[in-house]
């Protein structure tokens, strides 16, 4: 078995996770290399495409790019479809996960004041819960038994889906409810199940 090496940043959030978190589920070891934003300043130029995470694989080299990352663990894992049809509707769940972020994202860059605060609200109002009705939607024609998108078999979509779940359900961003996202029972279905999943559970007690 080749050594597996993941790098990002030093939390336990947002597509370093993801990467982690896959993983754990397909049962392969991995060096857990945290770093500091203040090292990835020094080494930014070197990185493929200078973001993280990275994935490293002994004798196959260095992989960037979280989705394409989470596909190749997938794939080989049995963690993403084999059928094409299938493998399209988690690749729109993944990038939905995507298009979430980045909506949210210049956001964090705004000073504090009525601006950030009514970009905030707008997207609590708008953007969120239409983005949680098209996931819920998207998660009844790929699964409609569920709780996955695979139905019950985990994905890496479904690593995506929890994650941003996570993050916008914790109320950790500010003037974004935490509740937003409680009226899409698929997507929370799919969350607690993921929440529930044991390599999940405790690689979260691990690093909790």
């Amino acid at each position: 078995m080749p050594g597996y090496k993941v790098t990002y940043f030093d939390f336990a959030g947002s597509r370093g996770e993801e990467v982690r978190l896959a993983l754990s589920i397909a049962g392969l070891p991995f060096e857990d290399n945290r770093i500091t934003r203040a090292s990835f300043a020094s080494i930014k130029p070197q990185v493929p495409f200078a973001s993280l995470p990275t994935l490293e694989i002994e004798g196959h080299g260095v992989f960037a790019q979280s989705n394409a990352i989470l596909r190749l663990i997938g794939r080989q894992n049995g963690l993403y479809p084999e059928d094409l049809y299938e493998a399209a509707r988690h690749d729109a769940l993944m990038d939905a996960a995507e298009d979430l972020r980045h909506r949210i994202s210049p956001t964090m860059r705004m000073p504090d004041g009525p601006e950030k605060v009514a970009a905030r609200q707008q997207l609590a109002t708008e953007y969120v819960p239409l983005w949680g009705a098209c996931v819920d939607r998207a998660l009844a024609a790929a699964s409609p038994a569920g709780p996955f998108v695979m139905g019950d078999r985990i994905g890496v979509a479904d690593l995506k889906l929890y994650m941003v779940d996570r993050w916008i359900s914790s109320g950790s961003v500010d003037h974004i409810p935490g509740s937003v996202l409680d009226p899409y029972a698929r997507l929370k279905r799919l969350a607690e199940a993921v929440r529930a999943h044991p390599a999940v559970a405790a690689w979260s007690a691990r690093a909790a």
